[in-house]
């Protein structure tokens, strides 16, 4: 393939790391989680990190953490608003836990929900806003946070796939949520085999989730944990179980790579923006595509472009032209959940008329971007787009 979608971030470092702890022998979750959590929660300047299996689980736990609280949990029914295009699963654990949807459209040119029509889509139900900043792009969450705490309402931001993303105000994506997640899949901006984080400086939060992730016991929680009150026996403690929670533990391969992929993260999203600065020389001002706009500095995790409903491309052509130039590329995130079986299982609501988020669908598609160089591959995806829409 002359231009992948993702490639390995890893330097020798990371093998290194991980070559220490098989030799440790010790592979669950020990003291490389404990260190990358709050090396990582250091870094983005927040009190709390708790590592999990994946982004997804990591979007899990904050919901379930939410629904435990001892004061104002969300409960069944309670309305969240969401955007139309994310991935699945920031939709699927509100489902899970009984919450109602809240779908706000996109905008085309950032792929995100403004935030004033987050504003015009709160009713006496809402009790969350969950904001997701698309593919490294910020959202406006800066004004969102503002908006859930005029409203009273919980604010939390799936920022998956836009670590290290700024906000004009200079202030990084994912920490202004009482909950904040990220993902560490191959393909993203850290890449731990497999992995996810979470970002508070709620304790209560805080000691929920660690308790959900491993089975809802106690033994990970200290003396004085808001969440329960420690009995005599710590043979007991060991096993004691408070909520109804997963195993959604990580394991100590991914904590220690997490770590080296840590201090290179700086240097990777420079190399990244880099990349972007060639892709939006390219493709900027060309009517023939939409590509993001950029709230802030995005993080560019990938390369979005929606064929101009205006200019009547042929997408199948374009699809063609390029799988016979190796090129990959494929659907914006998860495309417009509206359009996919699983909202049949929803319980959810429309603000307004959605038309922006089938336009992502059904014209958009997206390529790589690399922590490398890759100009030869940004002008040759030039060049045969502008030849497929010609």
């Amino acid at each position: 393939m002359f231009y992948e979608l993702a490639s390995s971030s890893w330097s020798q470092n990371e093998i290194d790391a991980m070559q220490t702890v098989i030799d440790s022998g010790f592979f669950t979750m020990g003291p490389n989680v404990a260190a990358f959590e709050q090396e990582f929660a250091d870094y983005f300047g927040k009190k709390h990190g708790v590592m999990v299996n994946s982004g997804s689980s990591a979007n899990l736990v904050s919901i379930a953490a939410l629904c435990y609280k001892n004061e104002r949990p969300l409960k069944r029914g309670d309305e969240v608003i969401v955007p139309v295009v994310s991935w699945s699963t920031t939709y699927h654990p509100l489902q899970q836990y009984g919450l109602k949807l809240k779908f706000v459209d996109v905008s085309l040119d950032t792929l995100n929900m403004p935030a004033e029509q987050v504003r015009a889509a709160i009713t006496p139900k809402t009790r969350m806003i969950l904001a997701v900043s698309i593919l490294g792009n910020p959202a406006e969450v800066d004004k969102m946070r503002e908006i859930a705490d005029e409203h009273g309402l919980y604010f939390m931001e799936d920022n998956c796939e836009s670590a290290d993303a700024v906000l004009p105000n200079g202030i990084k994506t994912g920490t202004l949520g009482d909950l904040n997640t990220y993902s560490f899949f191959f393909s993203h901006h850290l890449a731990t085999m497999e992995g996810g984080m979470v970002l508070t400086d709620d304790t209560e939060l805080f000691h929920l989730m660690k308790s959900m992730r491993a089975h809802g016991w106690t033994r990970d929680l200290p003396e004085g944990s808001p969440v329960f009150e420690r009995s005599g026996s710590d043979h007991f403690e060991a096993y004691r179980f408070i909520l109804p929670g997963y195993n959604l533990r990580p394991v100590e391969l991914s904590g220690a790579i997490g770590r080296e992929q840590l201090k290179r993260l700086p240097e990777m999203t420079i190399q990244r923006r880099k990349n972007l600065g060639l892709f939006q020389n390219l493709f900027g001002g060309d009517e023939r595509f939409i590509t993001q706009r950029e709230y802030g500095r995005s993080s560019a995790f990938s390369f979005t472009i929606i064929l101009n409903p205006d200019a009547d491309i042929d997408r199948q052509k374009v699809f063609e032209r390029l799988r016979e130039a190796e090129i990959g590329f494929r659907i914006i995130t998860g495309g417009c959940i509206l359009r996919h079986d699983v909202v049949k299982y929803y319980d959810y609501d429309i603000h307004e008329e959605i038309s922006n988020g089938y336009i992502v669908h059904d014209q958009g598609f997206f390529v790589g971007n690399h922590p490398s160089p890759i100009e030869p591959q940004l002008n040759r995806l030039y060049d045969v787009l502008n030849e497929a829409c010609s």
